[in-house]
């Protein structure tokens, strides 16, 4: 499914860090300056003026650094319901996936597959019961080799998000599809020094994987 670019919604994007990139408190929305950060949203947004300038999507940032996906079911009603968007794009996963290889790695700081499906589950549910449509995108590890343990992790992770998606007949955005196509030809760090934070060419590379999955060729 994707979405008209020329009908009036209000999309709002929730996630981590990699949404968040310093974006307006409390609401990620507006035109001037910064306040959709300096990340993938502000470059959907931009990308969307520049090839359909006439298009009527809101676009508002929710994400918070830290996030996992705990944290994003305790701020959902504040954060998502009460905005009250048309649409919402979770991406969300990478704090889940890292804490297993964190140095403090503590048991009730995990978040395992389980809590994760269930967690992801129930937030794409309430908020389709809300009258809010949502698309998942998936997580992603800056990583080509596939057995390396985090992305071979990460991976486990994104299939879940698919998932999830495919259970409930949403779109589903295949970030690490994007980036493993960039990584064919440059090394990860060229695009995040830490394999997770991208810089502005992996953002863009997130930007144009959204802007497919939503609303087709603009």
């Amino acid at each position: 499914m994707t979405l008209d670019p020329m009908m009036p919604r209000k999309v709002l994007f929730i996630g981590d860090s990699i949404t968040d990139c310093d974006r307006l408190r409390p609401v990620g929305e507006g035109v001037m300056g910064t306040p959709l950060g300096t990340g993938y949203v502000a470059l959907v947004a931009a990308l969307l003026t520049a090839r359909r300038p006439t298009h009527r999507q809101r676009i508002v940032n929710m994400g918070v650094s830290g996030d996992t996906v705990r944290g994003l079911a305790a701020r959902w009603q504040s954060d998502v319901l009460a905005i009250a968007p048309d649409h919402v794009v979770i991406m969300i996963g990478i704090n889940d996936v890292w804490r297993a290889f964190s140095r403090t790695n503590w048991g009730d700081w995990q978040i395992g597959p389980e809590e994760y499906r269930e967690t992801l589950t129930r937030l794409v549910t309430e908020t389709r019961a809300a009258g809010i449509g949502v698309s998942v995108a998936g997580p992603f590890f800056i990583e080509p080799d596939r057995t390396e343990p985090m992305r071979a992790r990460m991976d486990a992770y994104a299939a879940i998000a698919s998932g999830v998606a495919a259970e409930q007949g949403l779109g589903f955005i295949d970030v690490q599809a994007a980036f493993d196509h960039v990584l064919e030809a440059l090394h990860p760090m060229a695009l995040a020094p830490d394999r997770v934070h991208p810089a502005l060419a992996g953002h863009m590379i997130i930007a144009e994987a959204v802007i497919a999955g939503l609303f087709g060729a603009l």
